[in-house]
């Protein structure tokens, strides 16, 4: 399909602005020149060429059809284009007509024609794509001529984003640009897979709202980051985690976007939050420089503005490198009498010999061995007298380092476009605005210097998987919960079930005192909104009148738990995503856990680093080092309890629509399970 060298327009027209007339004028401008079939009934030429009523009429092969056509006639002409071996087609389309119980709806039908026929299908509802790479167009808008070649590879569920991002003024090269639509058919694994297949394509860009073939995209993914390639995410929208979040705190504190989350964090995906900010990434990216350290160094003409940069550089976390001695002797001979060498550089004082001081400092910074990233964080105005010392100055110092190089506009409105573009031009990206721009920096650095991440082996104990599989297809009691916890790895609370005072107090003498009495009533989720958590019993009276109480309230049946340690409370949890299966929340944990809501979402199998990424973006993860002298938790016992989680989530995750541990209490001594949930499929 992406490749086709003859192509077949149902629907062409000789009318000008016409769909048809636009399929038409852009298949004839291809740089690959291939060979084009005009098919319309209502006519015998169009735009100089022959055109036939159609498909049948045509004997050559043809590989590729692009349907111009109304939806009421996409069957029948899906049809023809599979009986006569078409290779692939594209439905502008948006396939759409009244529902009908007699039959499946329109899209089901397309893709069950193509997916008989082995076809690749584009859309419905799209705008088409553009192979650029190997020059050919098959889009239903026109578009710009010739489009601009570069490294990056565009899939966009957004017809509107992909003509925005293929007309910006940025300086932004494609080697494939997909509007997917639908995706009926082939989905954005399809286009990922082929455009990683072209040796040009550094950038993949995906604009997303929804996960299709989540196993294929996934897998290219994991190639992604095998060949280095940088993968730019923008998603609208998020899949919902389930039912789970009814009976289950992780469902609800996971939230909407958990799916997302958790496949950014697998790979290694570079998120941004708008379009503004995925265009200041993919320029500075498609420059094709790397940084070797983690630092940011910018210069400025502005004291005010260098603060600001400062301020938003703090919110959005890019740190600015820690400029060595060499360094700042070499800006303090550059800068004028009352001016700091330090970072971010404030340059300005008298605005005498601007290109040599601006030149000066700049390679200074770059040279330093701790900045991985320069910028000229100016506004870049149009100067009225002329004045190019900028530009100038930053193009002196991007040709003299291998470094990132980039200019860092605060008044977007400002720019002057003439100068971006002359900077452009030369390979210095220009980023539009102080958020973005920063944002870009920091996801530079992160692909720069994150280690390939790639979903990590996995294997499966198939006696416990097949032992677990068979108790989770029945009623599941509190102790079968501990158990199964215990059986990954968890370790638990000793604890015991009971049904009468009598048996609460045997079980709390084997347990040993202190102990807590929880309601084990079925249908009691969360037993403390009830009032039915008991602590710190340390003797049988006590133990006795806190057993009255729960029975009287809410039931006979109770479960006596050992005291765990103290020790930083967190929580644990799996919640199903319809779309990419059981994900795996970390979170700061107890009573108030959906309040705080501070946690992290993972997708199985982690291994050690990914289970230590989890916790690392926790708010609370300060905590488990301790803090004000309280002594700090074994970090390797919680690592080990979130790998357990997710060995569980991998070989069973699949009969299981959320579980919580909360609290999992993680102390000097190890992380203990308190308490347990499972909510069984």
């Amino acid at each position: 399909m992406l490749s086709a060298r003859s192509v077949a327009v149902v629907g062409a027209s000789p009318r000008e602005g016409s769909f048809g007339h636009r399929l038409v004028t852009e298949v004839r401008r291809s740089p690959s020149t291939p060979e084009l079939f005009l098919v319309n009934p209502r006519h015998t030429e169009v735009l100089g060429a022959p055109c036939v009523p159609s498909l049948d009429a045509i004997e050559d092969p043809v590989d590729l059809v692009l349907l111009g056509v109304p939806d009421s006639a996409l069957e029948t002409e899906l049809a023809r284009a599979a009986a006569r071996g078409a290779r692939g087609a594209v439905v502008f389309g948006t396939a759409y007509e009244p529902p009908s119980p007699e039959r499946p709806r329109l899209g089901a039908r397309l893709a069950e024609i193509a997916r008989a026929a082995d076809m690749a299908l584009c859309g419905g509802g799209c705008m088409g794509f553009a192979n650029v790479s190997e020059g050919l167009r098959a889009m239903g808008y026109l578009e710009r001529e010739p489009l601009p070649a570069g490294p990056i590879a565009l899939v966009t569920h957004s017809g509107s984003a992909f003509s925005a991002l293929l007309r910006t003024h940025r300086r932004l090269g494609y080697t494939l640009a997909v509007s997917s639509g639908q995706e009926l058919v082939t989905t954005t694994a399809d286009y990922v897979e082929a455009a990683l297949d072209d040796p040009a394509t550094r950038v993949v860009a995906l604009l997303m709202e929804t996960l299709r073939s989540a196993d294929r995209l996934r897998a290219a993914l994991d190639r992604a980051a095998r060949q280095g390639v940088a993968v730019v995410l923008l998603t609208v929208g998020g899949s919902e985690v389930g039912r789970g979040m009814v009976a289950a705190h992780s469902g609800a504190v996971a939230g909407a976007d958990a799916a997302w989350e958790a496949l950014v964090d697998a790979h290694g995906l570079l998120r941004v939050r708008d379009l503004d900010e995925m265009t200041d990434t993919l320029e500075l990216l498609a420059v094709g420089r790397r940084a070797t350290s983690p630092g940011l160094a910018t210069v400025h003409d502005s004291g005010a503005e260098r603060t600001l940069v400062a301020d938003i550089a703090d919110e959005e976390g890019v740190a600015f490198a820690a400029l060595g001695e060499q360094t700042v002797s070499r800006l303090d001979a550059l800068l004028e009498p009352g001016l700091v060498a330090t970072n971010p550089l404030d340059v300005w004082g008298t605005g005498a010999d601007t290109l040599p001081l601006f030149a000066g400092c700049l390679r200074a910074v770059a040279d330093d061995p701790a900045v991985g990233v320069v910028a000229l964080a100016v506004d870049l105005v149009e100067e009225y007298d002329g004045d190019e010392s900028y530009p100038l100055a930053v193009l002196e110092a991007a040709a003299a380092t291998d470094k990132p190089v980039a200019v860092l506009s605060n008044v977007t409105s400002a720019l002057d476009q003439a100068a971006a573009a002359r900077l452009r031009s030369a390979g210095v990206p220009v980023l539009e605005g102080t958020r973005s721009g920063l944002r870009a920096v920091r996801h530079l650095l992160q692909h720069s210097l994150q280690t390939a991440r790639t979903t990590p082996l996995v294997s499966v104990d198939a006696a416990r998987q097949e032992r677990w599989r068979a108790r989770l297809g029945g009623p599941m009691g509190s102790l079968d919960c501990f158990a199964l916890l215990r059986d990954y790895g968890i370790p638990t609370v000793g604890v015991a079930t009971a049904a009468s005072r009598e048996e609460a107090v045997r079980a709390a003498a084997g347990l040993g005192w202190p102990v807590v009495l929880k309601t084990d009533e079925p249908g009691v989720a969360h037993k403390s909104d009830v009032g039915g958590v008991v602590l710190g019993l340390a003797e049988e009276a006590a133990l006795g009148r806190a057993y009255d109480d729960l029975a009287e309230r809410l039931g006979p049946r109770v479960l006596v738990a050992a005291t765990a340690p103290a020790g930083v409370e967190l929580a644990l949890g799996l919640v199903r995503d319809p779309l990419l299966g059981p994900l795996v929340v970390v979170a700061a944990g107890g009573v108030l856990v959906e309040l705080l809501a501070d946690r992290a979402v993972g997708l199985p199998p982690l291994d050690e680093d990914g289970a230590l990424r989890l916790l690392d973006r926790l708010t609370a993860r300060p905590l488990l080092d301790g803090l004000r002298g309280a002594a700090p938790a074994d970090l390797s016992s919680v690592v080990a309890c979130v790998r357990g989680l997710s060995q569980l989530a991998v070989e069973l995750g699949d009969l299981i629509v959320a579980l919580d541990v909360n609290p999992l209490i993680a102390g000097p001594t190890g992380a203990v399970a308190v308490d347990v949930l499972v909510v069984p499929q």
